[in-house]
């Protein structure tokens, strides 16, 4: 459970990376010039040329407003801590539940322990 939530964290962060990184380099990429191919095309280039003809169609930093961005990241974050708040309260309830346990284990010998000091006390006054 807890090395899940670990990877769940670091896949959310990089995701987070990943994103940034691309939207600052969508606009390097569309002043880019376009290449005319010659008879021989390298897959390199068509594959990069279909993904900077479909960033230009997408268009998306004309429509991306602050506060939306912002609206949607904080909404996420929140779903994200609310999560992260829910298992650690369930890990919290485990530990308080195993600490219990181990106590009633320890305690288990009480009457044993009891019945043996009674029989030193017996034991002492008859002498």
């Amino acid at each position: 459970m807890k090395f899940e939530l670990i990877l769940q964290i670091i896949l959310f962060i990089s995701s987070i990376g990943l994103g940034i990184v691309i939207f600052r380099k969508i606009p390097f990429l569309r002043t880019l010039p376009q290449k005319e191919f010659s008879g021989f095309v390298d897959k390199k280039q068509v594959i990069s040329l279909s993904f900077k003809k479909g960033i230009q169609k997408l268009n998306l930093l004309k429509d991306l407003s602050y506060e939306m961005l912002l609206e949607k990241t904080l909404a996420k974050t929140k779903n994200i801590s609310v999560k992260f708040e829910g298992k650690m309260s369930d890990l919290l309830v485990e530990a308080k539940e195993s600490i219990k346990q181990r106590e009633i284990r320890e305690n288990d010998n009480y009457w044993e322990d009891l019945k043996e000091a009674t029989k030193k006390k017996k034991n002492l006054k008859k002498r």
